[in-house]
């Protein structure tokens, strides 16, 4: 069987055993807890969505410097060797 937060509560006023309203206080404790980790959990989710955005657009920005600063670490080319020999320019 499945109670909601509402149900354990009509439960607890129905039934007048100390048992029963232990227990309805019980599911009532759960279901509070829940709704807590449930709160924590979106709050986490939303602050690791914020995260995630921010590392994009990060890594977009280092990707461009990556880019501007790859024709500096090419090795320069080596110089150009004068011909042996006479010739006529």
């Amino acid at each position: 069987m499945a109670f909601t937060e509402h149900g354990a509560l009509m439960v607890a006023a129905v039934l007048n055993s100390d048992r029963a309203v232990a227990m309805s206080i019980f599911v009532i404790e759960a279901f509070i807890r829940m709704r807590e980790e449930v709160a924590a959990n979106s709050f986490i989710l939303k602050r690791l969505a914020e995260i995630d955005r921010s590392l994009l657009v990060h890594d977009e920005a280092l990707q461009d410097l990556y880019q501007k600063l790859l024709p500096l670490l090419e090795p320069e080319p080596p110089p150009a060797k004068p011909k042996i020999g006479f010739g006529i320019r």
